[in-house]
């Protein structure tokens, strides 16, 4: 009875805490992820007041969270929009995946830590926030932009792309052999184009049998049947996210509608439960010594996202405004880097790689929104100031007689003449 009582009450305070953050946060327009993480890395090891009773709880919160992460990121697509989106911008995801997963698996090799280190650094700086962008693209009215569309591809090849990236991430951390993890991706590749080829040519069938007017029947059955795919996709060595993810995509019409606006407070709760575990599991005493390296880091790869969308949004015809704006919406990291990073920290490869990866998502949801704004503005006037100025080494034009300054000497020479 008391360690109920103590459960109640510590997991209570978590919830009360995250939402008068999300509220603070909310207050000043910026996203409430790093208050999350600051949060967790306060209740646990080594920080003011360490969690006991409830932390087992907020474990299997956590991975409901990022669960319902990619169940909803799987709902925002069609099938048959990712098949598109696959068609026509395939080049940017090609660039984006170099330019932005180099600098980190470069950052792990040249710290030391490892090929698998480096693999699954790479991943936490190449994937962009699609929460954190979508919340800053509706906050600035940008939703109806020219480049918006380029954003969303963007978005939408890096969630495709985790669907193979992670069950390789799977089995490199669980140290299985080149053939067992060969398996494992193939399984993993199957399942997806399974699921893809019932999306597109069963997908109204499945939407209708999952659909119903009753609200309370549909959330049961919506998040029963995600649970449970995500259940058997990680007894099959895949990640349960990509399980999740791909029962998002095969839900359709007013089905995915009605099971969006429902589950979405469930998202949110239990993905900021998601965050708080990830700063449980992160000692704050080794972030300073991380945040030199995670700014830098950060830097580079700001630039390289902005690079990204810069190229993307030119190929697709959109005028150079719209192009700063694509790249500096692209900056944000957050919630998908903090799962890679969490599969490695549950792994115990690299104890580092878990306060770097904090601290380059904290430096990077904060700067996220920054970029977004402030890209375009500060381009455009770059660009006007360098276009003003005349070219290095070409003659200058004499001013005017008049208004030629004279030396003293001179003036008066003229002056008596």
């Amino acid at each position: 009875m008391v360690h109920s009582a103590v459960f109640l009450i510590e997991f209570g305070a978590i919830i009360l805490g995250l939402g008068l953050l999300g509220r603070f946060a909310g207050r000043f327009q910026f996203s409430p992820i790093p208050l999350y993480l600051l949060a967790g890395l306060a209740f646990g090891e080594g920080g003011l007041l360490p969690l006991g009773a409830s932390e087992e709880f907020v474990a299997i919160g956590a991975e409901i969270g990022v669960i319902l992460l990619l169940l909803m990121l799987g709902l925002e697509y069609t099938a048959s929009d990712l098949v598109s989106n696959l068609k026509t911008q395939y080049p940017a995801g090609l660039v984006d995946a170099t330019l932005n997963a180099l600098p980190g698996a470069g950052m792990a090799l040249l710290m030391g830590w490892g090929p698998v280190a480096a693999v699954v650094l790479a991943g936490v700086t190449w994937i962009s926030s699609s929460g954190v962008i979508a919340k800053v693209m509706g906050d600035l009215g940008r939703l109806g932009n020219r480049e918006t569309p380029v954003i969303l591809s963007i978005l939408v090849l890096e969630d495709l792309a985790m669907a193979v990236y992670l069950p390789i991430i799977t089995a490199l951390l669980a140290g299985v052999s080149l053939a067992a993890g060969s398996v494992t991706l193939a399984i993993a590749l199957g399942v997806a184009g399974l699921v893809l080829f019932v999306a597109l040519r069963y997908g109204r069938l499945i939407s209708r049998f999952v659909s119903s007017d009753d609200p309370e029947k549909l959330l049961l059955v919506v998040l029963g049947l995600t649970i449970l795919v995500a259940g058997i996709a990680q007894q099959l060595q895949v990640s349960a996210a990509v399980g999740a993810f791909l029962v998002g995509i095969a839900l359709s019409g007013e089905a995915a509608e009605g099971a969006h606006n429902l589950l979405l407070p469930l998202r949110d709760l239990f993905a900021a439960v998601f965050f708080v575990f990830f700063g449980l599991h992160t000692d704050p005493s080794t972030i300073p010594s991380m945040l030199l390296p995670a700014s830098i880091l950060a830097v580079v790869t700001a630039g390289t996202k902005i690079a990204t969308g810069y190229w993307a949004a030119k190929r697709a015809g959109v005028s150079a405004k719209g192009r700063w704006r694509a790249g500096g919406t692209l900056v944000a990291r957050g919630e998908f880097s903090i799962v890679i990073a969490g599969l490695a920290v549950s792994a115990g490869i690299e104890p580092a790689l878990g306060p770097l990866a904090t601290a380059y998502v904290l430096v990077l949801v904060i700067v996220g929104p920054l970029t977004a704004r402030w890209t375009e503005p500060i381009a455009t006037a770059l660009t006007r100031r360098m276009a003003a100025a005349p070219p290095e080494g070409a003659a200058k034009v004499p001013a005017p007689r008049e208004a030629q300054e004279v030396p003293a000497d001179d003036r008066g020479r003229s002056g008596r003449a």
